[in-house]
């Protein structure tokens, strides 16, 4: 008995060692993540760095919240998190040093490789060929952005992708294991308390309310957004208590809310412990109201928070820092004495300081090195001009004395040097050979990675003819779509679909009718009207491995869903280095129809906010499926547009729908000629044949040229070709003047150097300056129309 009773003794004194240990550990990730704020301050006050944003103030919330996030799941935060990133392993001191200097080493800054500001993190999804990681046994992260509440809609996608992993039949396959873990997986977003007032939180607020999905969002309240007070940013300067209504009751859905206080370690323990915990089991989405932070450094580097707050507040802020708070807590309970807390302390400091001198030696050392080779070519030039000489010693020794150099000062340095020797290779043929390769080099630094150059490149994704049988009778171009999107189904279990009325009645032109009941309403389904969540979705499905089509009903409305199109897809892949994909494919509709808001053509907007996706602009269905199909066999992110008034014009069947393949960027000759060239796309095509028939009678033969996509662009330069042959071209398309127009034109006249090929000046058809007016006649006097490419081709052959 006696021995027994020690038995137990002993366990419990394990047990609270082991607690203790556990508790001294986020107090000392906590210290440590402070004093690199501190730090890192000094780094840009110094001007070692450019900018610092630092989490100080949230340790404490950030440690605990830690310790109940799991392999598999992911976090969508932005760059408050650092502490969180440090705990759970996701990044190191030594890494937020590199990133504050902007170090293009992604050994050193594997985060962004020196593109992104401190704070923004990465862990990757998928590996050198572009295959998918084994996620479940990670902790992950989406690649962070600075738009406030840009986190959010993705927060949403990466939470409902864990309800697919569970409820969806389709993914319960063993293929699919190494992303999801039955779906147990939790998304765990972060924001920062003025930033809740954005519209994105509201609507996925709301959108995961309806969905029930595990999502659990942490609200970092320090009582500021910069310098406007909570009482001025949200109603009942509360957003725990405004959100009152979105709590879940016992039969409705909804989501649960807490209020928890960001100094109090034990607290914050006891509640995320059963709250996260259910969240996991039953997908029911929380917030966490994270209250009384305080903000020890401002806001950023870039401004001072005396300005903005009271002695009063800036005193409380200093009595109730969450360090400070819990070092109390621990002396008064016995965890741990001052003396212990003072060497965690201590070395923290130490350990920061190492951390961040060999991130700065990583850094700048390799660059102090090419100064030296630079310096070294420039004094084996032999010049005999006085005053040159006079000039190149100067420079050198300008660039000698630079304590910290960059990159563009060696290039500059060199650049004018090579000016005042006149570019002479009999005295500087090794210098101007070393000015063009490290220049080609360094650009690549920052060039790379803004699409996939790898395994699965798009543009290594090879052309498949359709296969058009001699029986093969002409139906309604939207059946052709709805056969293959059966087909897809039928095929590929990592397809999902959703988007406005795309499930019940498949979809305003029935693409998708009859589907949902056939392949089931987890695959194929219905949304609200609310595109940046429907955005939301297809980006977080990506992510975790999926094949999301998310639709947006017109192209119009594609405005509403573009903020995380442009500011998170299209830049992911560049902004990760390479170490993101997110292959969603955004489904839409427009061009010309009958209506103001229904028959938009924007796409000069679209092709310079979205490089990063690939843009498809099919001219029928039947093309559609081949891009489709291109899309699919790659990881970059794609657009499809399918033409708004194309869905009940009569196609041919190919029998090879699901292998049939357009080739990405890759433009198609739809009809051959001598004499002008037209660039063109979508369903202005169907104008342009019908000027270029009537033209034909006039002795007038136009080659007619399809690009198929605009992003990517002729790469092959074929209309380059085709005006070779011609010495004439007009682009032709229904955006603005000055839209896409544009972008062809610089493309083919610029890039191509087609302007040498020109007899007369290339022309552009646009719409017209305004959105299209309604009815047939706005239509045709505000797009382009055949008596207005007949006369313009005209004009041109008369000159």
């Amino acid at each position: 008995m006696e021995k027994q009773e020690m038995n137990v003794e002993n366990n419990d004194m394990l047990s609270f060692e082991d607690f203790k240990t556990s508790v001294l550990d986020d107090y000392k990730i906590a210290v440590e993540s402070r004093e690199t704020g501190l730090l890192g301050r000094r780094e840009v006050l110094t001007g070692k760095a450019k900018f610092g944003v630092f989490g100080d103030g949230k340790e404490i919330a950030q440690v605990v919240v830690a310790r109940f996030f799991k392999p598999g799941d992911f976090r969508s935060g932005y760059y408050r998190d650092q502490t969180f990133a440090f705990a759970t392993g996701m990044a190191d001191i030594e890494q937020f040093f590199a990133q504050m200097y902007a170090d293009a080493d992604t050994v050193n800054e594997p985060h962004s490789g020196g593109r992104n500001m401190v704070s923004h993190f990465t862990t990757p999804n998928v590996d050198e060929n572009g295959n998918w990681l084994s996620l479940v046994e990670m902790k992950n992260t989406a690649s962070d952005m600075a738009p406030t509440a840009g986190q959010m809609p993705r927060a949403l996608g990466l939470a409902f992708a864990s309800k697919q992993f569970r409820n969806n039949p389709a993914l319960q396959q063993e293929k699919y294991r190494h992303l999801s873990a039955n779906g147990n997986e939790v998304c765990f977003a972060t924001i920062g308390d003025a930033a809740t007032s954005e519209g994105h939180f509201w609507e996925i607020i709301n959108a995961a309310g309806v969905l029930q999905v595990p999502l659990a969002v942490f609200v970092w309240d320090d009582g500021y957004g910069i310098s406007v007070p909570t009482v001025k940013q949200t109603t009942k300067g509360s957003i725990s208590e405004a959100l009152r209504g979105f709590q879940k009751d016992e039969n409705t859905n909804g989501i649960d809310i807490y209020a928890l206080k960001g100094w109090d370690y034990a607290s914050m323990c006891e509640t995320l412990e059963t709250a996260i915990d259910k969240i996991r089991t039953t997908h029911v989405p929380a917030v966490f109201h994270i209250q009384e932070i305080t903000q020890p450094q401002g806001h950023s580097t870039s401004g001072s928070q005396e300005r903005y707050k009271s002695q009063a507040r800036l005193q409380w802020e200093r009595n109730w820092d969450c360090i400070k708070k819990m070092k109390e807590w621990m002396v008064q309970t016995g965890i741990a004495n001052e003396e212990e807390l003072a060497k965690i302390q201590l070395d923290a400091k130490q350990k920061v300081k190492e951390c961040r001198n060999r991130a700065w030696a990583n850094y700048i050392n390799p660059i102090k090195e090419e100064r030296q080779k630079a310096v070294a070519l420039v004094n084996s030039i032999e010049v005999n001009n006085s005053t040159t000489k006079e000039k190149i010693a100067s420079v050198v020794n300008e660039l000698l004395a630079n304590k910290e150099p960059l990159r563009k000062d060696i290039l500059s340095t060199v650049a004018q040097v090579l000016e005042w020797v006149n570019y002479d290779k009999t005295i500087a043929a090794d210098l101007m050979t070393y000015y063009q390769t490290k220049k080609k080099e360094w650009n690549e630094l920052y060039d790379k990675y803004q699409y996939d150059e790898g395994a699965k490149s798009g543009l290594k994704v090879k052309a498949v003819a359709a296969d058009i049988l001699p029986n093969a009778g002409l139906i309604n171009g939207f059946e052709i779509l709805n056969k293959y999107f059966d087909q897809l189904f039928e095929n590929n279990s990592s397809v999902i679909a959703f988007g406005e009325d795309l499930g019940k009645i498949g979809d305003v032109n029935q693409g998708f009718a009859g589907l949902q009941e056939k392949h089931g309403s987890e695959r194929i389904f219905d949304t609200g009207i609310r595109e940046l969540s429907i955005m939301g979705k297809g980006i977080g499905l990506a992510l975790r491995g999926l094949r999301p089509i998310a639709e947006v009903q017109y192209l119009d409305y594609l405005l509403y869903a573009l903020e995380p199109m442009s500011d998170d897809v299209a830049s992911l892949h560049y902004r990760t280095a390479g170490k993101q994909s997110c292959p969603i494919i955004v489904r839409t509709r427009g061009h010309r129809l009958e209506g103001m808001f229904h028959s938009g053509s924007p796409m000069g907007m679209i092709v310079n906010a979205l490089r990063g996706f690939y843009v498809c602009v099919p001219r029928n269905m039947t093309q559609a499926v081949g891009l489709y199909n291109a899309l699919l066999k790659c990881n970059t992110p794609g657009l499809m547009i399918e033409c708004l008034n194309g869905y009940r014009l009569k196609e041919k069947l190919p029998s090879n729908l699901l292998e049939y393949t357009v080739a990405l960027g890759i433009p198609e000759i739809i009809r051959e000629g001598s004499d002008v060239t037209i660039v063109s796309y979508g369903s202005v095509l169907r104008i342009i044949q019908e000027a270029a028939q009537r033209l034909a009678a006039m002795n007038i033969h136009c080659e007619i040229m399809d690009v198929q996509t605009l992003l990517p662009f002729d790469v092959d330069h074929a209309i380059k070709k085709s005006l070779e042959k011609t010495n004439r071209i007009v682009f032709v398309d229904e955006d603005v003047p000055g839209g896409a127009a544009a972008y062809m034109v610089n493309k083919v006249m610029e890039e191509q150097g087609g302007y040498r090929f020109l007899d007369v000046a290339p022309r552009t058809i646009t719409g017209k300056n305004h959105k299209p007016a309604y009815g047939s006649d706005g239509d045709y006097f505000s797009k382009p129309n055949v008596e207005e490419i007949i006369d313009v081709i005209r004009e041109m052959m008369a000159e």
